[in-house]
């Protein structure tokens, strides 16, 4: 069977993930529809993903930036996503805050809708609590930035049909990227090493080892990691890092508790790459 994805697929959130998953899948010829929290918001996530559409065109997607437009709808009421048979929820990664909007979006879904969270860290067991269908409950976990990571966790609950990962992994496929599957557990597989690695590397900038450069050009050179533990936290931002690691402290032990430079430097406002500073400093988020 060719791996497609499906005709309509719905957003939950139009921030930095939100309009990356919406690109992706406008690309892959979904039609699309993102849902914020208001119009304000929603205008922002239009503007969001029409920037990301003209830089895919820019670089060569054989497409029209018209077009791509053209299967984007903003809206902001989860009943805009009653006729697709995906929505993904890409909220801030909080606990209470994903079970409200998973609640909230799954009462306008056909029974047959598929519901997947984006969700880095927080346990689907967790999420599924709130469902009257968990078995239609998958876990889908882009990588930021998602237009060029190649990597998609699905991730399998207790409760997920037996079908959905299969189905899952053949639309991360035609999206173009790489699915691997994973069992429901705190921060999964690529979140649990990689918050192990950056959380040691920030205790090695705290305690004077090496500076947050060379450390990175430890792994990237010696280990041969695109990225190195620190700049990539920058990236990912690290409010959202030290938020991963203290959920995976509540779930599996001390050995993820934050470094105490870690919560200095989100107390400051020093959260990478979108604010400009973090272990590095950053110019017109670059």
């Amino acid at each position: 069977m060719t791996d497609i994805t499906p005709a309509r697929v719905g957003v939950l959130g139009g921030g930095r993930m939100g309009a990356g998953i919406a690109h992706a899948f406008l690309l892959a010829g979904s039609e699309v529809t993102v849902v914020e929290r208001d119009l304000h918001a929603a205008d922002a996530a239009r503007e969001r993903i029409g920037r990301t559409i003209d830089t895919s065109i820019a670089r060569g997607f054989a497409g029209s930036a018209a077009a791509l437009r053209g299967r984007l709808t903003v809206a902001t009421d989860p009943a805009a996503f009653g006729l697709h048979s995906l929505v993904i929820e890409a909220v801030p990664e909080d606990l209470d805050l994903k079970r409200d909007a998973l609640a909230r979006v799954e009462a306008p879904l056909a029974a047959d809708a598929v519901l997947a969270s984006n969700t880095s860290s927080i346990p689907l067991a967790r999420l599924a609590e709130v469902l009257e269908r968990p078995e239609r409950l998958v876990g889908m976990h882009f990588f930021n930035p998602v237009p060029t990571s190649a990597l998609v966790e699905v991730v399998v609950g207790a409760h997920t049909a037996a079908d959905l990962p299969a189905t899952a992994a053949g639309w991360v496929r035609a999206l173009g990227k790489t699915p691997i599957t994973v069992k429901d557990s705190p921060g999964f597989a690529s979140s649990r090493l990689g918050v192990a690695i950056a959380m040691e590397a920030i205790r090695m900038v705290e305690e004077g080892v090496a500076s947050p450069a060379d450390i990175d050009l430890a792994m990237e050179l010696g280990y041969r990691h695109a990225s190195g533990p620190l700049k990539t936290t920058d990236l990912v931002g690290l409010d959202v890092r030290l938020g991963i690691a203290e959920q995976l402290e509540r779930e599996l032990g001390p050995r993820f508790s934050p470094p105490r430079l870690l919560r200095d430097m989100v107390a400051e406002g020093r959260l990478g790459r979108k604010t400009g500073r973090g272990f590095y400093e950053w110019e017109d988020g670059r």
